[in-house]
């Protein structure tokens, strides 16, 4: 089998007994199962829940907490036992792993997501395991990633992963709710996520992550966007995740065979980066933008709003409404003195390091980063 890059996503439904703990159990399952994959020479990545899960008795919570301080102090205390549980567990297949924690703010800022991408690659170069999850002591609601599927997708995206394994305590997607319904129809394979399948999905899920079915989907739909195909379901024994590989998954496999990677720097403009301003474009301009993979030159630039600096983000908008969005080479005093004038002409006036505003290697159409959304 070809060498991959694979994203293993562990929910709480599938690392937790029914009373919110962590269950041995299935941890010595999914260990065994990553080490069979690191075995067969395959890149693993790794987003785990259960911080949670194994905090909350340490502070003397008789069940899991519901308050969002005890919850985060829970998560304070799991998570360095549950990164302890993986360290001894996979040093016996003489694997190390590496902890990450992150808040949008590190995929906001362009340095961190720069950095986390050089960082993650050091480690899978040297045959170490990275293991995500939230920062959940230190998060706030404007900096979560809602949950961990939305987490593994951003991640799977980031490093360009060749596959995303959502584990979860249902096998697969259906038609209905499998747990309301016992003539539910399973998917077995989808070529992508459709909006009457997000509707469908709402409140389907287990009662003990933070994501359920709609979530998973959100997440699937985020990260075939991003160029990666998608696995939910279930397994049991050590060869669960090479079976899935195989195409032979008790689950839902979903995306198209040939899809687009999207490359890191269009990534963080779509979905991490923060708007500073806008730029208004004439008709030419948008038409070289939409059809022909142009540049914005300087000429179909006719008005701005708000302050920006090089390397910022801005919205673009022409006839139709909102464009798109991309990282400007000018800021917006420049591109004020520059707007409305020809290459030509500006070439003779001014020693300018580049000619356009926004290069179609930063650009990003209003179609791609809404469907990321």
């Amino acid at each position: 089998m070809e060498k991959k890059r694979i994203v293993v996503k562990i929910g709480s439904s599938s690392l937790t007994n029914t009373k919110g703990e962590i269950d041995q159990e299935k941890f010595n399952d999914h260990i065994q199962a990553i080490a069979v994959l690191k075995e067969a020479g395959h890149e693993v990545l790794l987003v785990s829940s259960g911080a949670v899960a194994a905090g909350f008795t340490h502070l003397g919570y008789p069940t899991r907490p519901v308050t969002l301080k005890g919850k985060q102090a829970a998560a304070a205390v799991g998570q360095s036992l549950l990164i302890q549980s993986y360290m001894a567990q996979l040093a016996q297949f003489g694997i190390t792993p590496a902890q990450i924690l992150l808040t949008r703010n590190d995929f906001s800022k362009k340095e961190r997501y720069r950095n986390a991408y050089s960082t993650i690659t050091e480690l899978l170069e040297r045959g170490i395991i990275p293991i995500f999850n939230e920062n959940d002591p230190v998060s706030v609601a404007e900096l979560t990633f809602g949950d961990n599927d939305m987490l593994s997708a951003l991640v799977s995206g980031l490093v360009h992963a060749d596959q995303l394994i959502i584990l979860t305590d249902i096998n697969g997607l259906y038609d209905s709710n499998p747990r309301e319904n016992e003539h539910a129809k399973k998917f077995d394979f989808l070529p992508e996520i459709t909006e009457e399948m997000m509707k469908g999905a709402e409140g389907a899920g287990s009662k003990v992550g933070t994501g359920g079915m709609k979530s998973k989907l959100v997440a699937a739909k985020t990260a075939i966007s991003l160029g990666v195909k998608v696995f939910i379901g279930q397994g049991k024994g050590r060869e669960k995740l090479i079976r899935i590989l195989e195409g032979q998954g008790d689950g839902t496999y979903i995306g198209k065979d040939e899809l687009i990677s999207i490359n890191s720097s269009r990534q963080w403009i779509s979905l991490h980066s923060v708007v500073s301003g806008k730029i208004f474009v004439d008709q030419g301009a948008e038409i070289a933008l939409l059809t022909k993979g142009s540049s914005l030159l300087p000429a179909g630039i006719y008005d701005i709003a708000g302050v920006f600096e090089k390397g910022d983000v801005v919205e673009v908008f022409g006839s139709r409404g909102l464009l798109g969005k991309g990282e400007v080479l000018y800021s917006s005093d420049e591109v004020v003195k520059l707007m409305g004038k020809r290459t030509n002409d500006l070439t003779k006036e001014m020693d300018l390091p580049f000619v356009e505003v926004i290069h179609r290697d930063k650009w990003v159409k209003a179609q791609v980063w809404r469907e990321q959304k």
